[in-house]
């Protein structure tokens, strides 16, 4: 471990004197002076005191306040602004890096699935994080899954009425199945957004490379409209801010959807458990455009590693990818 993550892992634990932790990481004292001027460089504001450094009391959304505290094996990269997150751990993988998060707070040239523009200003959660997990490229989808419970149960932490939609958006709704056919929706924007899935809080976009039977490296995108005005964001989206009526502390928030991330792709047997007990999208009405054509019907289950099955009244057909658009009831098209 390198001197400036020790020392954080330190601080996390309590002050901590430079001599003892030089004297545990086998390294002079100059080199523990470095890692605490280079901390507050970062805006990590160490202090000095009787007993030793101590931690800030508000540690800042950078590389070091994220990786603070952060119970994850993962470095954080920090960006003012980056044309996107996801490129940039692109161009990382190609380096050999792995364990690694980039951050942004601004993304210049965000996007979505099939290179969709993304709107990233400054204030939202942007994120991509980089492994290379022991796994063929056929189960890379789970990993989407996972970092989607990771993201939909750090919104539930702050008390937002977050769900999944199949197969890669987080949303603000009701959670309950909306389009089986058998219960009816009032009218108004809320009952709307419920029967159509929700409003769009954040998004994510999957990327690999690898090998027949190998994945070199895997990116995971989670995008989150966190401190960010509705104003700002497209039509059918909403924001944490909105939701909680105030800004939420980012860093902490990210720490906990990369801790939940990590214990989930620790145990895959989990991911597809807890994904269905997150999603509005089995029950559901839905219309799935693919690249055969689309398929209509219920959502009835989500397949490992994420295929979608839909109940079409003829046969159930199985979607492993495409754009997947919640019905309103039967009963209820306006």
């Amino acid at each position: 471990m390198d001197t400036r993550r020790a020392l954080l892992d330190a601080l996390d634990d309590g002050p901590v004197s430079g001599p003892a932790l030089a004297d545990d990481l086998d390294v002079s004292r100059a080199a523990v002076w470095k890692a605490v001027e280079a901390l507050r460089e970062e805006g990590f504001a160490v202090e000095s005191t009787p007993n030793g450094y101590v931690a800030p009391d508000d540690p800042p959304y950078t590389a070091a306040g994220i990786e603070y505290g952060l119970n994850a094996p993962y470095a954080v990269e920090f960006h003012d602004a980056v044309g996107s997150t996801n490129d940039r751990a692109r161009e990382l993988a190609a380096d050999g890096a792995s364990d690694l998060v980039v951050v942004a707070d601004e993304q210049l040239g965000g996007r979505g699935r099939l290179d969709r523009q993304w709107t990233a200003p400054s204030g939202g959660v942007w994120a991509s994080v980089l492994t290379r997990p022991d796994v063929p490229p056929a189960h890379a989808p789970a990993f989407t899954l996972a970092v989607a419970v990771a993201v939909t149960d750090a919104c539930r932490e702050l008390g937002v009425d977050a769900y999944i939609k199949w197969p890669n958006d987080v949303l603000v709704g009701d959670g309950s199945p909306v389009g089986d056919g058998r219960s009816g929706v009032s009218s108004g924007r809320a009952s709307d957004d419920r029967a159509r899935g929700g409003r769009k809080l954040a998004g994510i976009l999957t990327e690999m490379e690898g090998e027949a039977d190998q994945v070199s490296w895997l990116v995971v995108g989670p995008g989150v409209n966190a401190n960010i005005d509705a104003e700002e964001l497209p039509t059918g989206a909403t924001s944490l801010r909105e939701q909680c009526g105030a800004d939420i502390d980012r860093r902490r928030f990210l720490q906990r959807l990369l801790e939940r991330y990590h214990e989930l792709t620790a145990a895959p047997d989990r991911i597809l458990p807890a994904w269905r007990e997150r999603t509005s999208t089995i029950g559901a009405r839905v219309r799935v455009d693919t690249a055969a054509g689309e398929v209509h019907g219920v959502a009835v289950d989500v397949e490992f590693p994420g295929g979608l099955v839909v109940d079409t009244g003829d046969e159930h057909v199985r979607v492993h990818a495409g754009d997947c658009e919640h019905l309103r009831p039967v009963g209820n098209e306006r």
